[in-house]
């Protein structure tokens, strides 16, 4: 999850023309809750509202805001600064544009506030844009072709950039498509006001219908997938029961129709093909393949500060608080920001109107999904090597081990990284020619296409369609010229693209294990043993995947001691170097010392949950903890004093007994008299440490450091032999103060062999 706010975010409301301050909340699906402030978050109220940002556009200027505006209804045109619900307190706006949907307003103080803020919202845009799951290996690819099938029949062909979000917003997006020019030519004139107000009520109508034909679409969508799931039995079983005459028949017709379509290909690839697939293809490459470099530049670098801040302190539980910020870099979009900028200068002007490409968006947003997927490949297989390496090495070889592993993921990498990028050009190519061909040779071909028809059994008729088998024919056709286009570029090594027959799997396939490992909490193994929220469903793999996959914004901190109003949010976007990743840990120390500071995890569900509520109670382990620690304190306590008690008694009865015998026999030698005091002061004082039942190894130590004394502690000097002389008793002269002294210096003894432990 993504807990993120401002202190300096603001939000423009339609309602009352007002700015006001906002707390957002980004979950793992990528949409924009936003609340009045942090405690109604916390206090679990439902948001003021959410953003779906499918089909959204990020724009940092109002300039660029007002040209969309002007295109969006033709005749009604604004200036910069002449809406005053536009007018914001600050040059740097923040605004999401829909074409069709309402639009969001808001504003920063900063412009390194704008430029986080803008890689949030593009990193929102660009997850819910891509919304079909390419899991499902059918229903995608149907959806998909219905919908361009539905585009060429109107004679849209080429890409499209509203083919984006989930099926029933695609589908909205396509029947708006057609709806919007109507209603515009309808409405526009029967608008009155002012320019900005009737900018404002075009925008309001069109977000009204919007709305209603995705009500409509998301009933009918769910409507037919149900109906094709019904009637999928019955077809497959005819499918595997006639497969071979199916089979048989659609070659037949395939090469009736490869007769007719292939000439006309070839000449059309010949004539305005083949001349543009490098230039298309170079396009393609350079800014891609500076974006791949810098994901791996990004990773090693990372890498590279681990190893050096853990030969300071090296221990398991810096490690672990390393690499849980690791293990989210691939969500992380402030800094992954850096790669995706290098995507975006991708641009293919003269070629746009020639193939019918709307624009670039289409292939720099699919190429940053592929980044980050890499990336997130690459943190993971670091991740279980590192894992795997550290069982059972000594912490001396951590840096060498780190960097074994750091050396076989980036060869890894960059293996990955060519394929990855090979078949992302092959599919760009073809999305930008097919269309194209397809538009020429219709023509020409659809209207003898249906007497291809006849040759098909009726039997087999909803299995084999004549213009899927026209555009098979098209697409090979196209296809052979595109993968020599993309051989030849890996040949020349421009872009670090690995052959074809080069296959580094085999040389290491211990990494292909690897995919089976489950994901590794490294705060929990390593990080102190950091409690999870969520107990239940700690041991279910499936969560413990999705960990994985969520968002990585930290609380976003002023970059200074500024106050924090009681209805305001209560972040700032951080520096790139400076972003809290780290979860809020519970910690005895760090929890007291850093309670004023707010931070926010990032990367999983239960570390948000943790510190969606400041005053966050301590976890079961941490009580645990702290009531041993207690008792032993307890324990220990005991020990000392009655150890400190036991000594006194025997210090004051050795003091009677030497008054006694000094009255008695005064006649006697003081050096005698010293001797046997001594024996019997070294007696009980043994008998208290029986009694004591000390640890003979926290005896060991503490005596060690209690000869460390401070310069204020009387030492006496003496024989290091003489146990009276090390203790600092002398019976026979001391006068009362002295056996005070004695007794607490006895004391101090007697505490300090149990500090290390009372500590």
């Amino acid at each position: 999850y993504i807990l993120s706010s401002i202190r300096a975010l603001f939000q423009y409301l339609e309602e009352n023309k007002k700015w006001r301050n906002r707390f957002l909340f980004i979950p793992d699906s990528y949409n924009i809750n936003y609340y009045e402030n942090k405690q109604a978050h916390d206090r679990g109220l439902h948001p003021k509202g959410t953003i779906n940002c499918a089909g959204y556009r990020v724009l940092t200027s109002m300039e660029e805001y007002l040209e969309l505006l002007n295109t969006s209804l033709p005749g009604v045109k604004a200036k910069v600064g002449s809406s005053p619900f536009l007018k914001c307190a600050t040059q740097f706006p923040l605004i999401l544009w829909h074409p069709y949907a309402r639009h969001y307003y808001f504003y920063v103080v900063t412009e390194k506030e704008q430029q986080k803020w803008s890689a949030v919202f593009q990193d929102c845009v660009r997850h819910t844009n891509n919304g079909l799951s390419e899991e499902c290996k059918v229903q995608t690819p149907a959806f998909t072709d219905a919908v361009r099938l539905y585009r060429q029949a109107h004679g849209h062909y080429g890409t499209w950039d509203m083919m984006c979000g989930t099926p029933p917003q695609i589908l909205a997006n396509l029947v708006m498509e057609t709806l919007l020019p109507e209603m515009r030519d309808l409405i526009t004139p029967k608008l009155k006001g002012k320019m900005h107000e009737r900018q404002r009520n075009w925008m309001l109508i069109s977000d009204a219908v919007y709305g209603l034909v995705q009500s409509q679409t998301q009933a009918q969508y769910e409507a037919v997938v149900q109906s094709c799931e019904a009637g999928r039995p019955p077809l497959e079983t005819t499918i595997r029961t006639d497969m071979d005459q199916i089979i048989t028949s659609k070659e037949h017709v395939t090469s009736k129709i490869r007769a007719l379509v292939l000439p006309k290909a070839e000449k059309l690839l010949k004539v305005s093909i083949q001349p543009y697939i490098s230039s298309i293809l170079d396009a393609l490459m350079e800014p891609t393949s500076r974006g791949f470099f810098e994901v791996k530049d990004l990773f090693f670098r990372e890498l590279v500060d681990m190893s050096k801040n853990l030969l300071n302190d090296g221990n398991k539980e810096k490690l672990g608080e390393h690499m849980d910020k690791i293990s989210m870099l691939a969500f992380h979009p402030v800094k992954m920001q850096s790669c995706y900028e290098k995507v975006e200068t991708l641009s293919l002007e003269g070629l746009q109107q020639r193939f019918d490409v709307s624009s670039p968006s289409v292939f720099v947003q699919r190429a940053q999904i592929l980044m980050r997927e890499q990336m997130d490949d690459a943190v993971y297989t670091f991740e279980q090597l590192l894992h795997k390496s550290l069982e059972g090495q000594e912490q001396e070889d951590l840096s060498k081990t780190i960097q074994g592993c750091q050396d076989r993921v980036i060869k890894k990498f960059d293996y990955d990284s060519s394929t990855v990028r090979k078949k992302f050009f092959r599919e760009a190519l073809l999305q930008i020619f097919i269309p194209y061909m397809l538009k020429q040779l219709s023509p020409s071909c659809s209207a003898e296409l249906p007497s291809f028809q006849e040759l098909i059994f009726e039997d087999f008729s909803r299995f084999i369609l004549v213009e899927n088998i026209f555009e098979e024919v098209v697409l090979h056709t196209v296809m052979k010229d595109i993968m020599l286009a993309v051989k030849e570029a890996a040949v020349q090594r421009r872009h670090n693209l690995y052959r074809d027959s080069i296959v580094l799997t085999d040389s290491d396939p211990n990494l292909l294990l690897l995919g089976e490992n489950p994901p590794i909490d490294w705060a929990e193994e390593y990080g102190g043993g950091q409690e999870e929220v969520d107990g239940e469903n700690t041991g279910d793999p499936e969560v413990q995947k999705r960990r994985r996959v969520k968002q990585v914004v930290s609380m976003i901190q002023i970059e200074g001691n500024a106050s924090v109003l009681p209805n305001e949010s209560s972040l700032e976007v951080p520096a790139v170097d400076d972003i809290p990743e780290e979860g809020t840990e519970v910690r005895s120390d760090t929890s007291l010392s850093q309670k004023s500071e707010k931070q926010v995890s990032n990367g999983t569900k239960e570390d948000v949950k943790k510190n969606a509520v400041d005053d966050k109670p301590p976890t079961n382990r941490s009580v645990l903890k702290e009531e041993e620690s207690t008792t032993e304190r307890s324990l220990q306590g005991t020990e000392i004093k009655s150890a400190i008690d036991c000594a006194i008694q025997e210090i004051e009865k050795a003091v009677q007994e030497e008054e006694h015998e000094a009255r008695t026999q005064k006649t006697a030698e003081s050096s005698s008299l010293k001797e046997e005091t001594a024996a019997e002061d070294v007696k009980p004082t043994s008998s208290c440490e029986e009694g004591a039942r000390i640890n003979p190894a926290d005896t060991n130590k503490d005596t060690t450091s209690s000869t460390e004394k401070p310069s204020d502690s009387p030492v006496l000097e003496g024989n290091p032999e003489d146990e009276s002389n090390s203790i600092g008793i002398r019976i026979n002269t001391a006068p009362l103060f002295q056996i005070e002294i004695t007794s607490k210096l006895l004391m101090c003894k007697m505490l300090s062999i149990g500090s290390d432990s009372c500590i």
